[in-house]
């Protein structure tokens, strides 16, 4: 996206407007979580170490942390990962870069692409393996991704501006 800068001295990419998507439900709900995925990556991109790695908040929330935690979600839905601490899902690497991160992000977002590319039912249990728990249905899960994606795509959206001003989509 081409970025300007204003006056202000502020940086802003061009928004982006939400999708218009196809008229199913399957169509709809992937057209929004591709949308916020699309997002989200993209306030994480290009950020600049070692503030993206930064805690801005009193919580500890920082750019990259998000991104990371995010893959782990993708992957834990979707593709039957386990997670044994969530909490330390929040944190990149030390050794792991914006690039990395991003690139990490994207390859989880391809593979579970792939996976609900496969899903002709809404209803039906997302194809993970995951001994001893059940799989939520296609319809739930893409659900939830939805509103995960959408609240850390917020998150990033006051962190990336405190970082280095950027603004939209």
């Amino acid at each position: 996206m081409p970025n300007s800068t204003r006056r202000t001295g502020r940086t802003r990419r061009r928004d982006t407007p939400p999708p218009r998507t196809g008229g199913s439900e399957a169509e709809t709900l992937r057209g929004f979580l591709d949308y916020l995925r699309t997002s989200v990556a993209g306030k994480v991109d290009g950020a600049p170490e070692p503030r993206v790695r930064t805690a801005a908040v009193p919580s500890g929330t920082n750019l990259l942390g998000l991104l990371n935690h995010l893959t782990h979600v993708e992957r834990a839905l979707f593709l039957g990962e386990e997670v044994s601490d969530w909490q330390a899902t929040f944190r990149a690497a030390p050794q792991d870069g914006v690039a990395e991160v991003v690139a990490r992000y994207r390859e989880a977002v391809a593979r579970a692409n792939r996976v609900l590319d496969a899903c002709t039912d809404l209803g039906e249990p997302v194809p993970r393996p995951r001994p001893g728990r059940p799989a939520p249905s296609v319809r739930w899960a893409l659900t939830h991704m939805i509103e995960e994606t959408g609240r850390h795509a917020g998150h990033a959206d006051i962190l990336r501006e405190l970082i280095d001003r950027e603004t939209g989509r």
